[in-house]
């Protein structure tokens, strides 16, 4: 895993919370009152810049939410450089983190688990007949 450099970290959380605001204030879309972003991951040499989103809501409509944010990044580009103080804005590329929902999905895995195996244990130790160990 390549090293993190601070400068480059403090800049993609600058990003994150100036992206927040430019989203919320210039985009006049309903869909992206929906839109939580979870991490900005900027180049060592800040030329690019992913953002990575989740959505809210519906799933079905992430296609269309990514496109509006992809098409309106040269806009958001342009204001980050007015509102940032840094010599290179990045160019932004807006991307779905599958993280909450792959955790969402892993959790519900193992509360099934612990649910069955609870329940098992429950059956073993209710029938009459078995020695206890």
């Amino acid at each position: 895993m390549p090293k993190e450099f601070p400068r480059t970290r403090r800049i993609g959380e600058q990003l994150r919370r100036e992206l927040a605001e430019l989203i919320r204030a210039e985009i006049r879309d309903p869909r992206m009152a929906m839109v939580s972003m979870t991490m900005v991951e900027v180049s060592r040499d800040l030329a690019h810049a992913k953002v990575y989103i989740t959505l809210l809501g519906d799933p079905a409509g992430r296609a269309d939410v990514l496109a509006v944010l992809n098409h309106t990044a040269p806009m958001l580009r342009g204001e980050l450089g007015r509102r940032m103080h840094i010599r290179t804005v990045p160019r932004l590329e807006f991307v779905y983190d599958e993280v909450v929902e792959r955790g969402a999905r892993l959790s519900s895995l193992i509360s099934t688990a612990v649910a069955a195996d609870a329940a098992r244990h429950r059956d073993e130790d209710s029938e009459p007949g078995e020695p206890s160990q």
